[in-house]
Formats: structure tokens, sequence, C-alpha cells
């Protein structure tokens, strides 16, 4: 069995408890139950931010140890009335161009596209035909600790051990709070519209083929694929100081992709499940505080009433950002990975 996941939080906020693994499953099954309504007022956002599975590396399978078959370039960008030369991954199908591809937008967790995992990922939607697209949603600055997991603390460890092993958590949780400020909806949606236009024209045969723009997002880029899926103004997603613009003339914006995929979101509230209009399939874990069940039913709730088309995918006993892939020493998590790959190409192949 894995060891415990611990819930990254900022230290001013309430501490979440160790979240204790429990006996793994080697299926999904679906979410059945309808989990009690809060009594508390509804929040814009849910109250967990990261966990260390959305900001660090996991080593990666011995069967993906060779060097990533994708490339990365500098696409020009203008953001904020700045130029910028920002990376992007690209990872294309072996027999492109020759046979059509469709295009896909890949938006990391905290570790970048500059991790072997998230570029492995981008391969394995290569080699499932699609044109994998991932760009760096955060300009060379990714999550504090972007690097594979050390070995788990040693139990023995003595007192004063266990207290800087503390204090290096509560460190570690102030930067993470510091660089979340820094990379804001305002900061992160210039740079993946900017690219999506780019992709747009520079793979166009690849958006005709497949009629539109795919998209799939992990941990904090879930949520901004449920953004490109719905139907809005940007001051909605950019927090309340931002609300006045739409009294500046500011429109909802149209569904920028064909069909999505969010796989275990964090950061999302109410608002980014309400406006969904493109298809979107939800990979989610069980009784995950980063995304709530009470945002998670609001979704089922909204997308009902407004006949989306959705599917979500519950997973028992594993970890959140089991997704991305990653080795476990579980048999169940490292099944349940596998499984979650097989259901998203399902997916995106049937729209």
């Amino acid at each position: 069995m894995a060891d415990p996941e611990l819930a990254t939080r900022a230290p001013e906020s309430d501490l979440q408890e160790d979240l204790e693994e429990e006996s793994l499953a080697d299926d999904k099954q679906p979410l059945t139950r309808n989990p009690a309504q809060s009594t508390s007022e509804p929040e814009p956002e849910s109250q967990s931010t990261l966990s260390d599975h959305c900001i660090t590396s996991r080593p990666l399978p011995p069967n993906l140890i060779s060097a990533p078959s994708g490339t990365i370039s500098k696409w020009p960008l203008d953001l904020h009335g700045t130029s910028n030369n920002t990376e992007v991954y690209v990872s294309k199908p072996s027999d492109y161009p020759s046979t059509p591809a469709r295009l896909l937008l890949l938006l990391t967790n905290g570790t970048g596209i500059h991790s072997p995992n998230n570029q492995h990922q981008a391969d394995m939607f290569a080699r499932a035909g699609y044109l994998a697209v991932m760009p760096d949603l955060f300009l060379g600055d990714p999550a504090p600790n972007s690097k594979p997991e050390e070995n788990a603390p040693d139990p023995n460890a003595s007192w004063l051990d266990t207290v800087k092993l503390k204090a290096a958590e509560t460190a570690k949780s102030f930067m993470l709070d510091m660089w979340l400020a820094r990379h804001t909806p305002e900061k992160v949606l210039p740079i993946i519209r900017g690219v999506l236009q780019q992709a747009r024209e520079e793979f166009a045969d690849a958006v005709a083929h497949g009629d539109g723009v795919y998209a799939v997002g992990y941990c904090f880029g879930g949520r901004y694929v449920l953004t490109l899926a719905g139907e809005r103004a940007d001051n909605v997603l950019a927090g309340r100081e931002a609300q006045g613009k739409a009294e500046e003339g500011q429109v909802p914006r149209g569904m920028e992709i064909k069909a999505g995929v969010c796989a275990h979101g964090t950061l999302v509230g109410r608002e980014d499940v309400r406006d969904v209009k493109s298809p979107v399939q939800l990979v989610c874990v069980e009784d995950d505080p980063l995304f709530p069940a009470d945002v998670l039913e609001e979704g089922r709730k909204h997308m009902n009433e407004n006949a989306v088309d959705y599917e979500v995918e519950v997973y028992k006993g594993v970890p959140h950002g089991f997704a991305v892939v990653g080795e476990y020493e579980s048999q169940g998590i490292m099944d349940a990975q596998a499984k979650a790959f097989d259901g998203m190409i399902r997916w995106l192949n049937a729209h």
C-alpha cells in the first residue's frame, strides 16, 4: 500500500487531516450516493488547495525510462502587452501527418512541462493518435519541490528530526501559497488561449480532422479544461476583485473546446462546474477533499438540467493525482491509472 497522502494547505488555513489510504480496489465504480449538502453558505471555491501529488513527480515505471519522444520549442505570445517566448512541448503520432490526427491541448499539474511524467503522458496521447500540445502554464516557474518523490520519512527519526520535518512542511506550504499567488487565472488563461490560438493555426489540419480542439487537464490544469468547456465572462473565474469588469461590457465567451477531460481537478469551485457546456469527462477520486463531493454534485445537477453530455468516473482507494503516469508500489493504483487513461481515450474518441 502506498504511503498516506498529505493535503498541502496554507499555514493560515484550517489544517487538513492526513489522508489515509483505504483498501485498494482494482476497479472503478460510478458515484451512486448523493452526499449531504452543506448547511453553510455556498463558497465560490473549494477549500483545499493542492496535494503533494499535484506538485511532485513520481518515479517513472520501468517501461518509460527511455527519453520522451516529443520536442520543446518556444512560441511567441503577447501576454498582457508584453512579448514572451513560452515553451511548449509537442508530441506527434509517429505517422503524422501522413495519417490524420486530432489536436489535443494537454494542461499539466504543478510540475509543469519539464517533468518527465508529463512529457511521457503527452507521448501516450500521441501514441493513441492525438497531436498533443502541452504549454508551460507557469513560464518557467513550476511548483516548489517539483522533483521525484523522496523516500518516506524514517519512522525511527529523533524528536528533533521530526520537528525539523514539520518546520520544512510549514515552509513548503508557505512557498506553495506564494506560488499559487503568482499563477492565478489572470496569468494562466492568456497563456492557454495564446497557445491555443497558435496551435489552431499551425495544426489546422488536426483541428479540421477532429472538427475542433480536445483538452485534457490534470490537477491544476483540470480546472482550466472546465473553463474552456464553459460559457461565461472571465471575471467569474478571476475572482471577486475583477467582477466589476462585467459592468464594463464584458460578454461571456463561448466554448473553446469540442470535448475535454478533467482528471482529479484542484481549485475547482461551484462556478467552474455550473458553466460547463461542452462534453466533459470527470475522473475523480472517492472522498477527495481537493474536489469536494458537493462541488461534484453541483456539476452533475447543472449538466443534467442543461443536457450536457458528461461522464463521471470515480476511483476508490487511490490517491489524488493517481492518473498522471508514474510508479506506485500498489498494483491496484497502477491498474486504476491504466484504466483511467483508457477511459479518457475512449471518451475523446467518442466525441
